[in-house]
């Protein structure tokens, strides 16, 4: 079938025809590209704020002295502020829209950045993020914006940068290791001939490849000791499975999705401020359940910004009685539904009484649960615990672009610090904090 021309399409219809052969004089700035309202402008705003000091520190190259000049750091935190504030988590595709995109060109001001510094940026710096969160509610503490009076917590599980197919038992890992070892042994013997077949950077990107395979191996080998170890803690019924561990990311753990399905993942913990929303802290490990991670969230809070809750709100999987217990010794009230209260209520039995062996916290516990004030705290949980973690969701945080248990934390805390952002915004608290030019040192 012959198809018409382009002008036996158009017919007599008019229309505007592109013109790209025109050569023509422009002028303008960056700054002129992005509108004056525009949030990409509140970002660096924000990020002018902040004393990226011990950022700085680390740069080697001084004033008047030798070495390559490196990115600003003021550059890098601002670019992956507002990438995580759009839901970008790529650190190539971040790199590429600072080509062509006029809010990321915006913030770089013709300074040249690759994928590589942006992923070393992102993933280097996890003290310092943990400390300016923690510096940020000890200022909305001081001027009274918030009181930490209630607290709600929530776990999610995010998937790890690795494959099913990659958990081994320790025999295949043993074996593993003899290969590995085996072929980093090889690679120093080889001959001056096979050396020169291959240039310096191919020889160097092998032994590199080699000596990091060889790390995850042995990695992959202690983390095995750990689950073991975990294992005989417990007090349920043996598992007939055998351990496995990662030779791709050796600190994350086969957990149970959301999906009844189950994959390489982290356990990723927040805490929110009752009030407002804000989220005060952030654990990130690779416990495959929620029970025992209430109580070192809670004296994190606690130590970090000296104050005590008064009401502490989470979900049934939470509810460990030691947990509850020592909370209460320190002035504390857990909100968290009882188990089995159906069975028990058909059985004809109060769930909310007494019962054998309970301590007196326990007792208390029970007997609270069941007032209409505990009830309303329940109905109040899921908008306060479990918003933080929607919201990071809905920027991409389903699962981690980094290895390893402390990047995978430095990842979070882009997330939670963009998400206090948002919620400080509109809320009407952003300004007081940029006011207070809040600080943070590792």
């Amino acid at each position: 079938m012959k198809i018409p021309t382009d002008a036996q399409q158009r017919g007599s219809a008019r229309t505007h025809r592109p013109e790209r052969s025109q050569v023509e004089m422009r002028f303008y700035s960056l700054d002129q590209m992005v509108a004056r309202e525009h949030r990409v402008r509140l970002v660096w705003q924000y990020c002018e704020s902040l004393d990226l000091g011990p950022l700085y520190e680390k740069i080697k190259s001084k004033v008047d002295g030798r070495g390559r000049t490196p990115i600003d750091p003021r550059i890098l935190f601002a670019l992956w502020f507002y990438a995580t504030l759009e839901g970008i988590s790529s650190a190539r595709r971040l790199s590429d829209l600072t080509t062509r995109d006029f809010h990321y060109l915006w913030i770089c001001g013709d300074v040249t950045v690759n994928h590589h510094t942006l992923s070393d940026f992102r993933s280097g710096n996890a003290e310092y993020l943990e400390k300016l969160l923690s510096d940020s509610i000890a200022v909305l503490l001081s001027e009274k914006l918030i009181t930490l009076d209630t607290i709600g917590q929530d776990g999610m599980r995010v998937r790890a940068s690795a494959g099913s197919s990659s958990f081994r038992s320790e025999s295949t890992l043993q074996q593993m290791q003899e290969v590995a070892e085996d072929y980093v042994k090889e690679l120093a013997e080889r001959s001056d001939e096979e050396a020169a077949a291959a240039t310096r950077a191919e020889q160097a990107a092998r032994k590199r490849a080699a000596d990091e395979r060889l790390e995850r191996i042995k990695a992959a080998q202690e983390n095995l000791k750990e689950l073991e170890r975990r294992r005989k803690e417990k007090r349920s019924r043996k598992s007939k499975s055998t351990p496995r561990a990662s030779t791709t990311d050796p600190e994350a753990a086969r957990m149970k999705m959301g999906d009844g399905g189950f994959r390489p993942a982290y356990n990723v913990q927040f805490a929110s401020d009752g009030d407002s929303r804000i989220v005060v802290g952030v654990s990130v490990d690779n416990q495959g359940s929620d029970q025992g991670e209430m109580l070192p969230m809670y004296e994190s809070i606690c130590r970090t910004y000296g104050v005590t809750p008064a009401h502490y709100l989470v979900d049934g999987g939470f509810t460990k009685a030691s947990d509850i217990e020592a909370m209460d010794a320190a002035g504390t009230e857990v909100y968290g539904p009882l188990k089995d209260i159906k069975r028990q209520v058909a059985n004809g039995k109060d769930p909310h009484a007494s019962k054998p062996g309970d301590s007196d916290a326990m007792a208390r516990y029970r007997k609270r649960m069941g007032t209409p004030e505990a009830q309303e705290m329940l109905r109040r949980r899921p908008s306060i615990a479990e918003f933080p973690n929607a919201e990071c969701r809905n920027r991409g945080l389903h699962q981690f672009r980094v290895r390893g248990q402390k990047k995978a934390m430095a990842q979070t805390l882009w997330h939670v610090l963009v998400n206090n952002f948002n919620r400080l915004n509109n809320l009407g608290f952003l300004q007081t904090l940029m006011r207070q030019s809040c600080t943070a040192t590792p």
